[in-house]
């Protein structure tokens, strides 16, 4: 039986399979409700009232809000996590770029240079900050036993808030082999004739690079540095291990801050206000890398 031109029976088949990919994707859907939309929307929801976690919920309106911009500590964390962004993410989109460059390079050696590569971003952050501080400790440290045979005095390096932000920057930079990788599928899917016909019209290698390499690779440069800002407006772990927001609020980062309030001070309505702030400032910049991508991201590797 055909209605409007349609048979029925594909209009059956249509909704079986609809139901069929709903029944597959059904554990995400509930995963995704219970542990990302339900806490999202009780966040948002609680940061409107002063709440301890034990205690009733107390409506406060918007204060929690406009305490948020009237804390000192607020806009010292805020300063702090964007001078570890803006260091720690595009170095480390040069550094995944140049590791994803040389897993590239055709050699008989390439599957054990890859794997030497991307192995130090396996390890767990929290274990990276226990071989840090052995590493840089002023009395014993490889580092400044390293630094020391060039005449450089010994420095306890967390000590200092900038030198222990560089030293977190620093370390962020092992993680880079999970971005690596994608610059590899990237680079694996750019065309060898494009470089042939390159080099037959007298192309160098950086020519090459700059005008073949850079323009293919911008989509997976875009998706590196969108998710490479989200990682970098939520560090956390490295504060909270090696110097507990010091030294003087140095390495008191934002996420870090939320914490402190969340857990230490038991003001969870407030600590949800720092998380809005922090979800929709991330959304902001990540729709503005999106706009301003449309300008240099290129699909076409034809």
């Amino acid at each position: 039986m055909v209605v409007a031109g349609r048979s029925i029976y594909a209009g059956k088949r249509e909704r079986a399979h609809l139901l069929k990919g709903l029944l597959f994707i059904s554990p995400w859907i509930v995963g995704f409700s219970f542990f990302v939309l339900y806490p999202t929307i009780y966040s948002f929801v609680i940061s409107f009232f002063r709440y301890s976690g034990i205690q009733p919920p107390v409506w406060l309106g918007w204060q929690n809000y406009i305490r948020l911009f009237t804390d000192p500590l607020v806009g010292m964390s805020v300063q702090n996590t964007l001078f570890y962004a803006a260091l720690a993410v595009p170095i480390g989109l040069i550094i995944s770029i140049l590791l994803a460059l040389a897993m590239h390079r055709e050699v008989k050696e390439v599957s054990l240079y890859r794997t030497a590569l991307y192995l130090p971003s396996i390890i767990p952050v929290f274990a990276l900050s226990f071989i840090f501080i052995v590493l840089i400790n002023p009395q014993y440290g490889l580092v400044n036993s390293l630094l020391g045979r060039f005449g450089v005095p010994q420095m306890d390096y967390l000590s200092d808030p900038t030198g222990a932000k560089v030293v977190m920057v620093v370390m962020a930079q092992l993680g880079a082999g999970n971005a690596a990788l994608i610059f590899l599928a990237g680079l694996n899917g750019i065309p060898k004739t494009l470089y042939e016909a390159a080099r037959i019209d007298g192309s160098s290698h950086l020519g090459c690079f700059l005008r073949i390499t850079l323009p293919l690779l911008s989509p997976a440069i875009l998706f590196n540095l969108i998710t490479g800002v989200s990682g970098g407006l939520q560090v956390f772990q490295q504060a909270y291990i090696m110097t507990a927001g010091g030294p003087a609020n140095g390495t008191l980062f934002y996420m870090y801050y939320l914490y402190r309030n969340a857990f230490s001070y038991a003001q969870l309505g407030y600590a949800c206000a720092l998380a809005v702030m922090l979800f929709l400032f991330g959304l902001v910049l990540a729709l503005l890398l999106y706009w301003f991508s449309q300008r240099f991201v290129n699909y076409d590797a034809s």
